[in-house]
């Protein structure tokens, strides 16, 4: 995982030193130090800890780094104050990457998205990292992405891609399930309108998630989904396209 802010790679498995894991960046770089905050500002218990601390199942939040490091960014060109408030404002002390982040018990990292992405369903903000999470929460379901497509009563609608790994012998009770754990979590007014079940997301090859696809798909506009080759398998979204609601 990188940006083009941070000027190189931060998270990264080392190719015959340490382990991979699929759709994670795995683990910081000697020297680099995340760390998951909350939206009010606090540390996350167990997001900065030694392996032997965390505790035993995934967390989520808000990707953040502790330190500076050689590469990191400076300034922007002719607005000083910009960089500031973009990066090291909304954290005190801390670069603030604007990424949301999940950290297993092995201390991988799984890059879920950007935070900053908010749906406005029938007046009320909802972020698509907040839903996602509790989606995700729900057993059956490995990950998922959400999108706000046109909704003529609620201005927009969300737009869930979900992949599920449990036994799909009724995908109406599975979607049904899936809305009731978000109900439970968030609220009814989080509720997914549309849950389409995929055996993948369009990711880049640094295993970010191609949200601008997606919207493309969900909102019909199938032949304007822009560039596709930087996707690690351009043949999922042949197959979400196929299968749209």
């Amino acid at each position: 995982w990188w940006q083009t802010e941070t000027g190189g790679i931060l998270i990264s498995n080392l190719a015959g030193v340490t382990p991979h894991k699929a759709a994670h960046a795995t683990f910081p770089l000697p020297g680099v130090q995340p760390v998951l905050m909350d939206e009010h500002g606090q540390v996350i218990p167990g997001s900065d800890a030694s392996l032997a601390q965390l505790p035993d199942h995934t967390i989520s939040g808000n990707l953040c780094m502790k330190y500076p490091w050689p590469s990191i960014i400076r300034t922007t060109y002719g607005d000083h104050e910009r960089c500031r408030q973009t990066y090291f404002s909304t954290y005190k002390n801390l670069y603030f990457t604007g990424d949301g982040c999940q950290r297993d018990t092995l201390g991988n990292y799984r890059i879920t998205g950007r935070v900053d992405d908010v749906l406005n369903v029938s007046g009320h903000r909802l972020g698509t990292a907040e839903v996602e999470n509790a989606i995700n929460m729900h057993t059956g379901v490995v990950e998922s992405a959400i999108v706000g497509y046109p909704h003529e009563i609620k201005g927009q609608g969300i737009y869930a891609f979900v992949i599920f790994s449990g036994v799909m012998d009724d995908k109406h009770l599975i979607t049904q399930d899936i809305n009731q754990t978000v109900t439970r979590l968030i609220g009814a007014i989080a509720k997914p309108d549309k849950i389409q079940i995929v055996s993948g997301l369009p990711k880049t090859r640094s295993g970010k998630i191609m949200r601008r696809i997606l919207r493309k798909i969900a909102e019909g506009e199938l032949n304007n989904l822009g560039d596709t080759s930087t996707l690690l398998d351009p043949s999922v979204v042949d197959e979400i396209i196929q299968n749209r609601l």
